[in-house]
């Protein structure tokens, strides 16, 4: 829906008045390897897709908040004094635990129309709860003149994720949504918030996501689970090493002493763990030096530690990375965010894509009887304000 369309949509819902309409919108993003590094403190290569969530802002001078959006049927008008109230429809919470956080930060945030729409498939894994977030973020700090920094945008971000909606994220996907660079994936040490931007422009090759269509949701899925057990590896290595975090541990040091990790579900854990930290830094080096081969085998050999090691994956996403893999100009291909559903990436000559997407669509349709989607996105810059109407 182009922005004018939006715009008349909302005057639609809400009326005229004399305020004016802003708009913001915030990319979603799609992590190129490092999954499951971010919240133990580890390194992360994501960057921030053309895909992603607009929002047209309006002040209503009133006490209550309106939701609509364009993606579901259901909208919401909610009292100021009933924020902290969780609502049965899941998108309705991300705009309420950011606006819950302005309030903890002593920020008066009062009467709002607020209309999203946006392309990001839900339950795909490309962070679209971080662009709600963000982009509710950014509105909120722009209408009401909070002088928030984006670093404290995308930690607020992060908190009503933790607080309101229960899920323990890192803060890989509200960092990228916040910070992404145009033609750029970003390099994302989770421990000491340094990073940099590194350069990937289309060309020869390209990124293509595919969505198995396997829909999850975090809340509901085994991620906290995930994040347990790596505090328990955690606490159990502390014991010989002063550690504060996984992400400080070597792959050559855990090999060294894996073997006081008793449990071997524990141990497969670390061990994605650590190794995918070390993908993670061999990735930017090959994407430093334009060595896309070396890249596309990290990504394979990630999505295969996520498979066996933290098992995370799944039938749809493994069925999906098999079949992608045997595609000509394919240089590797692995699940991306989370896990348990959602999409894939995959690293893809440009002249291949085509045949691609029509042998992929065929051969992954007859043996999971779900039809797949595929998206070939731009890489974008963060969130921000796009305009006022």
């Amino acid at each position: 829906m182009k922005l004018d369309e939006l715009t008349k949509e909302f005057i639609k819902l809400y009326g005229q008045s004399g305020e004016e309409i802003f708009t913001f919108f915030a990319p979603g993003r799609v992590n190129l390897i490092g999954e499951h590094t971010d919240y133990n403190n580890g390194y992360v290569l994501p960057c921030a897709i053309s895909f992603g969530t607009y929002l047209l802002a309006r002040k209503n001078n009133g006490n209550t908040l309106r939701l609509s959006t364009s993606n579901f049927e259901y909208s919401a008008d909610i009292s100021l004094a009933e924020l902290s109230n969780k609502h049965e429809e899941q998108w309705v919470n991300y705009p309420l635990g950011v606006i819950q956080q302005f309030y903890k930060r002593g920020k008066a945030i009062g009467g709002l129309d607020l209309y999203f729409s946006g392309n990001i498939p839900a339950g795909a894994g490309l962070s679209s709860s971080a662009s709600i977030e963000l982009v509710t973020a950014v509105a909120l700090n722009e209408l009401y003149e909070c002088g928030f920094d984006m670093p404290e945008l995308i930690d607020l971000s992060r908190e009503a994720e933790h607080e309101f909606i229960g899920v323990q994220c890192g803060i890989m996907d509200q960092f990228i949504v916040g910070k992404g660079r145009r033609d750029a994936a970003l390099f994302l040490n989770c421990a000491t918030r340094k990073f940099v931007h590194v350069p990937f422009a289309k060309g020869k090759y390209r990124l293509l996501i595919a969505d198995t269509k396997k829909i999850r949701k975090l809340s509901d899925s085994k991620y906290n689970e995930r994040v347990a057990e790596c505090q328990q590896g955690l606490r159990i290595i502390q014991k010989t090493r002063h550690i504060s975090s996984l992400g400080e541990l070597s792959l050559e040091t855990f090999h060294e002493i894996e073997h006081i990790i008793e449990d071997p579900v524990i141990r497969k854990r670390l061990k994605h763990v650590v190794s995918e930290n070390r993908r993670v830094l061999d990735a930017v080096k090959a994407l430093m030096n334009n060595k896309f081969e070396e890249f596309g085998k990290l990504m394979n050999l990630s999505h295969d530690s996520l498979r066996d090691d933290y098992e995370v994956t799944g039938f749809e996403l493994d069925t999906m990375v098999e079949i992608s893999r045997k595609q000509q100009g394919v240089l590797g291909s692995r699940m991306t965010g989370a896990g348990f559903g959602g999409c894939t990436v995959s690293l893809v000559e440009s002249d291949s894509i085509e045949n691609f997407i029509k042998n992929v669509e065929a051969e992954y349709l007859d043996k999971t009887g779900l039809k797949p989607e595929f998206y070939l996105p731009e890489i974008v810059g963060g969130a921000g304000k796009v305009s006022s109407s």
